[in-house]
């Protein structure tokens, strides 16, 4: 192993160690923990893909996961091409095929920026190799979380089974030196006031590669004030209650949609049953109306009656005063 690369041989491997291979032409590195006896835990997406972001872009950035088809699976590891999450397999599987290198921790500020590609080593210490097989082993039991590309990737989990260092902002990338060095080479590019100085080719690559260098440093997990120390256990207990209080909201928002649905399903009900009281006090009505009616119509009879018998009583009754008379 030398400065500028950290490819070793199988025999230099200790139980402990932080190791990765390169993928797709050297594209991204997957990273994992030796535990001895040939055996790395690593953390995968699983299915294949590092990122799965569901274009053609999944063709290339592939397998973070054995690569053994399922046809004919591995002899010692069986077939993992599903898996995701922190997984166990053979050094021949997590290699898949590539070299082996080491990833170094306590390296000087000057090794860390003669190693330009970020994902290779760190200005962090490691801890014993006892805790570090600790950490990687619970992990293997109890999972990592969900991986994501840039903050909870095969790197970080590999950084923090060495240190046990987690950060705590939600505003910037994970542990890993390679989401690091993508972040730092795009503000390079874009956001440096200083690219305005010099409108020569090698004066603005001298001022990209210094603002590359500086972005990498104050990213790295050996310098960062938003990281903090976490025991494994805690880490997956606090794990554990976040899935659990948002087990609890997806059930209560779902309780509260069915209460909704059954509160409208009442008030429909309610709405139709006052429609079909009220058509049916119309109806009541309607008949009492008619027999008012016809009422209406007997008195006014029984009145017109009254009116010509009247008529008559008094006609019979002058006929009579009148008939003295004419005697």
């Amino acid at each position: 192993m030398g400065v500028l690369s950290n490819k070793i041989s199988r025999e230099e491997l200790k139980p402990g160690d932080h190791i990765y291979s390169w993928r797709t032409a050297y594209l991204y590195a997957h990273h994992g923990i030796y535990i001895g006896e040939e055996k790395v835990i690593h953390f995968t997406r699983g299915a294949g893909q590092e990122i799965g972001t569901g274009t053609v872009l999944d063709r290339f950035i592939v397998s973070s996961s054995p690569s053994h088809s399922t046809g004919n699976p591995c002899p010692r590891c069986g077939d993992q091409s599903r898996l995701d999450g922190v997984i166990s397999s053979c050094i021949d599987c997590f290699l898949a095929e590539g070299d082996l290198y080491l990833f170094q921790y306590s390296v000087s500020p000057a090794i860390f920026l003669a190693k330009a590609r970020g994902g290779t080593c760190t200005l962090a210490a490691s801890d014993p190799p006892a805790d570090v097989i600790h950490r990687a082993s619970f992990l293997l039991q109890n999972g990592f979380g969900v991986y994501h590309i840039f903050r909870n990737n095969c790197e970080d989990f590999a950084i923090y089974c060495k240190t046990g260092l987690l950060v705590f902002t939600s505003i910037s990338v994970g542990r890993s030196g390679q989401a690091a060095s993508f972040v730092a080479a795009a503000s390079a590019v874009v956001s440096s006031p200083l690219r305005f100085l010099t409108t020569s080719f090698s004066g603005l690559a001298a001022v990209g590669f210094a603002m590359y260098c500086a972005s990498r440093v104050v990213s790295d997990i050996g310098v960062r004030r938003d990281v903090t120390k976490v025991p494994v256990e805690r880490l997956v207990a606090e794990s554990s209650i976040d899935e659990s209080v948002m087990a609890n909201e997806d059930s209560t928002t779902e309780t509260g949609k069915e209460d909704s649905i059954t509160k409208t399903g009442k008030e429909e009900s309610a709405s139709e049953t006052g429609k079909e009281e009220s058509a049916s006090e119309t109806g009541k009505e309607e008949p009492a109306s008619e027999t008012g009616k016809q009422e209406t119509t007997t008195e006014t009879g029984k009145e017109d009656l009254a009116a010509e018998t009247g008529k008559e009583d008094s006609a019979t009754h002058i006929l009579k005063e009148v008939a003295p008379v004419v005697s």
